[in-house]
């Protein structure tokens, strides 16, 4: 059974500030996860990532042999081509920039805040 999150507030004060400070809190928080992606993705990229890991080596003797029936009866998991690139940030799998292995929005807030070294916004 899923339970409520109600936000305990003080009892003295019943006027309209209340309901303001539940509408506010609920959309910074609609804010804030809907920039991260969902741990069982996350979960299912470390996953395929180890399978690709696992039978790299075997695949690679399999397409030198050219013995394709015995390759397909590895997991489709195992090819490396399922792999997605994700912010290492918040998980997001689109707008990500390989140099620095973060999606475009984080980079933009972290080089506006300066906390990418060598990186400042240009100005012309």
């Amino acid at each position: 059974m899923a339970r409520s999150r109600e936000l305990s507030l003080p009892e003295e004060q019943d006027c309209g500030w209340r309901a303001l400070w539940r509408k506010m809190l609920k959309t910074i928080l609609i804010y804030f996860y809907s920039k991260m992606a969902k741990e069982s993705m996350k979960a299912r990229e470390v996953k395929r990532a180890k399978l690709v890991a696992k039978y790299a080596a075997k695949r690679a003797a399999l397409k030198e042999a050219g013995d394709y029936e015995a390759l397909q009866l590895l997991p489709k998991n195992a090819s490396s081509v399922r792999l997605h690139n994700r912010c290492s940030i918040t998980g997001r799998p689109k707008g990500y920039m390989r140099q620095f292995g973060i999606s475009r929005i984080q980079f933009r807030e972290m080089a506006s805040a300066g906390l990418i070294p060598g990186v400042k916004k240009a100005s012309w």
